[in-house]
């Protein structure tokens, strides 16, 4: 990863859907950056967004867009199954790269996402909103304090009951709720037992229970073994009716702490018409509902976005690198071969040469 020191980061974005829109709006929060340029297949979608944000250029692909010399980083927030051909167009362009979660739809994937950013020499970040929530963070900051003693295991959940239209297809998603949820959970696991560790082994169950609408699994639980013995409990699903269900445990020696980042929001109202948007795929707009505030700033995209400008601007690496994308997926390829064996399953990660993972 190149490691040079600038004082303004020129920023282009890769897409204008829901994931942009939150980029967008914590940009608005970030220093030291511009976003010069949008790139979206749909022109209306792109000006109407970026006239929304002040993007003062709109262009109508990825190649147009890493041709420009107002763009010194480029942040991908397309969905899985354009991730690799963006990533690799971005790097052999000698543009920074940040890259939405999750980085492929499988390790192979990732590991060419990977490697297409260290063969170009060039900084890359990314996109695991979990671990700059602001609830997490200080979760992370109670645990570095000893305050709860050793962290012996992790357990995440996150589950929900309205998957966007995309990842209902198992060809674009790369499976269901384990892939698209379970990132999230393995990102905030391996942050509080130690990037030093890794992941060995998975013990996996997913079903498809109630779902019409998809062909994967729409529940899954997983049990990840770390290499010092202890185990990250994944939960996801999407048959939770009542809306995003974000909760975490982290167990220690000497404590325990737990977060919920859209159950226990500050806010509680009983809506006898319609709330209209209440939060991200919220269960109903009516009856009693827990709005989140701010959700960029909840989930923890203010904090990433001023951590990569940050970074980038300084020339470091990030919290997240895209070879966290790449052990994610290997470890949910892993579940979902445990899944179908019903035993342990070894986690691959043959693409960092035996190196652990170093921050």
């Amino acid at each position: 990863m190149t490691n040079r020191s600038r004082a303004h980061a020129r920023i282009g974005i890769v897409g204008a859907g829901f994931v942009a829109d939150f980029y967008l709006r914590a940009l608005q929060h970030v220093r030291g950056h511009d976003v010069t340029v949008l790139a979206a297949r749909s022109e209306a979608k792109g000006r109407e967004v970026a006239e929304r944000y002040g993007v003062p250029n709109v262009v109508a692909s990825t190649s147009e867009l890493v041709a420009r010399d107002d763009v010194d980083l480029v942040i991908v927030a397309l969905p899985h199954d354009l991730h690799v051909a963006t990533v690799e167009e971005i790097a052999a362009a000698g543009k920074a790269v940040i890259c939405t979660k999750p980085l492929g739809r499988n390790s192979a994937e990732a590991r060419r996402c990977l490697e297409a950013v260290e063969a170009a020499g060039v900084w890359h970040g990314y996109a695991e909103t979990e671990v700059f929530a602001p609830g997490l963070v200080k979760a992370k900051q109670l645990v570095d304090s000893g305050a709860i003693g050793d962290v012996l295991s992790v357990r995440a959940r996150e589950a929900h009951g309205h998957p966007h239209e995309h990842a209902r297809d198992a060809e674009r998603m790369g499976g269901g709720p384990l892939r698209g949820l379970g990132c999230h959970c393995i990102a905030i696991g391996r942050w509080f037992l130690g990037y030093e560790h890794r992941p060995v082994e998975v013990l996996a169950w997913g079903d498809r229970l109630v779902r019409t609408d998809v062909t994967t699994e729409d529940s899954a639980v997983a049990l990840v073994r770390f290499d010092d013995r202890r185990i990250v409990q994944i939960e996801t699903g999407w048959n939770h009716v009542a809306g995003l269900d974000v909760r975490n445990e982290i167990h220690g020696s000497k404590g325990w702490i737990g977060t919920d980042e859209t159950g226990e929001t500050g806010i509680r109202a009983f809506a006898g018409q319609s709330a209209g948007y209440v939060l991200e795929k919220a269960g109903a707009e009516t009856g009693w509902v827990t709005p989140v505030p701010d959700e960029p700033w909840t989930y923890g995209y203010h904090a990433e976005m001023a951590h990569f400008v940050e970074s980038f601007l300084a020339g470091r690496a990030p919290r997240q690198t895209l070879t966290d994308g790449y052990i994610d997926n290997a470890v949910i390829d892993a579940a979902y071969r445990a899944i179908e064996s019903g035993t342990w399953e070894s986690i691959d990660l043959s693409a960092l040469d035996g190196a652990a993972p170093t921050k």
